[in-house]
């Protein structure tokens, strides 16, 4: 099998600090990683390097398809109602309304599809950015604190989800303080590092 995302030999450099360096690894189809490790230890930076929006120092990111990314930021218009905020999305990501539609009932949203964004709660809107990642169809998840704000009954949606997403034979990179309970989830402890 080919990986879906390989880094070899990645350093990041965030303002005059090495947050890491001589970091490799593969994520091939099904495979799940958790990025585990203090704040500051370089779990986003990976995140952004992974997803192309951050040059790597030194070393080499490959992606085989197409990434969906959740970081602190929703990127949903706040003053659109959310289901007009999610069909933007799908648009650029050129997917019908059918994926957006099977994604807000996985992330129990459909009740909220007219609700303007800027009135969703915290875990509401990562609710709502996880409804991005599984209507993008990207078979790569680069998923930064997914949890946040969520209560267990969104956190166990949330797993569902990802274990649905590995089972067709997509990859998840996982940064978070926490493992979610998703089973068979390898791990990278970003603050053995540095």
């Amino acid at each position: 099998m080919s990986a879906l995302l390989r880094l070899d030999g990645v350093a990041c450099i965030r303002g005059d600090r090495l947050l890491f360096e001589h970091l490799s690894l593969a994520l091939e189809p099904g495979e799940a990683l958790w990025l585990r490790g203090p704040n500051g230890a370089g779990k986003s930076s990976l995140i952004r390097l992974a997803a192309g929006l951050l040059r790597a120092a030194a070393g080499t990111v490959e992606r085989r398809g197409r990434c969906a990314l959740i970081d602190e930021a929703s990127a949903l218009d706040a003053e659109l109602p959310l289901r007009r905020a999610l069909d933007f999305w799908a648009r650029i990501d050129t997917v019908d309304g059918h994926a957006v539609d099977r994604a807000m009932a996985a992330m129990a949203l459909v009740p909220l599809s007219d609700v303007p964004v800027a009135m969703l709660s915290t875990g509401q809107r990562k609710r709502a950015a996880m409804v991005r990642v599984i209507a993008s169809g990207a078979p790569i998840w680069l998923l930064d604190e997914p949890a946040n704000g969520m209560d267990d009954a969104a956190q166990a949606r949330l797993v569902a989800a990802i274990a649905a997403h590995r089972a067709n034979g997509g990859a998840v990179l996982l940064a978070s303080h926490f493992a979610l309970g998703i089973g068979d989830l390898a791990e990278l402890n970003m603050g053995a590092l540095a």
